[in-house]
């Protein structure tokens, strides 16, 4: 079982140790969130929910989205303020994780186009998208877990990484409105830093320095 740990906004974190997977190379242990900030974790730091997507009594545990990538920085910048204490007897930083992270810890040791498989009928078992969301995002962890325990690396929400493409940032994992392609653990979109979209949001890491 991988160390973890549980933040004070109700984020559970696992540990991703330094590796290969084809191109991608990991050089530094990180913790990476196993779900997609939710909206009771963003509006308990941030005081407000910008979210398009809060109907029902559950709401709260959907994925937090319509944030940009500057919105994302703040968030962070307030949870480093506020959670400054050490985890597993280490000091660390929240932040986003690089494109090259969060494609390696997704993929889970796999090589196939989902991290279960490259079958596009079996994708309802690990992924809200466009073929089963009902136009709409859903409660995160949901959906069968990787074999590293994270939910909803494929589809409900995009999520912003910290890489740069250009003068743009780079979100992965696809979301409820696109179809299966756009969610595959190579599938990429490159986003103007400032766009607020209902299908875009974010997953943190937790990096020891």
């Amino acid at each position: 079982m991988r160390p973890s740990f549980s933040n004070d906004s109700g984020g559970t974190f696992v540990l991703i140790e330094p590796g290969e997977n084809g191109p991608l190379k990991i050089e530094y242990p990180f913790f990476i969130g196993v779900r997609q900030v939710t909206q009771v974790e963003w509006t308990s730091v941030m005081g407000k929910n910008p979210s398009k997507f809060q109907e029902g009594w559950s709401a709260g545990l959907r994925p937090v989205e319509s944030v940009n990538w500057f919105d994302c920085l703040e968030f962070i910048s307030k949870l480093n303020e506020n959670e400054a204490e050490l985890r597993l007897g280490l000091s660390g930083t929240w932040r986003l994780p690089t494109e090259e992270e969060w494609e390696f810890a997704c993929r889970a040791g796999s090589v196939t186009r989902w991290f279960h498989s490259d079958r596009d009928a079996d994708l309802d078992e690990v992924a809200w998208h466009a073929g089963n969301s009902g136009a709409t995002t859903r409660e995160v962890g949901q959906k069968k877990a990787n074999p590293w325990g994270l939910h909803d690396c494929h589809g409900n929400v995009s999520e912003w990484t910290s890489t740069e493409d250009g003068d743009k940032r780079v979100a992965k994992g696809g979301s409820w409105l696109m179809e299966s392609e756009s969610t595959t653990s190579s599938a990429r979109r490159v986003i103007v830093s400032t766009k607020k979209s209902d299908t875009i949001g974010l997953r943190l890491v937790w990096a020891p320095i």
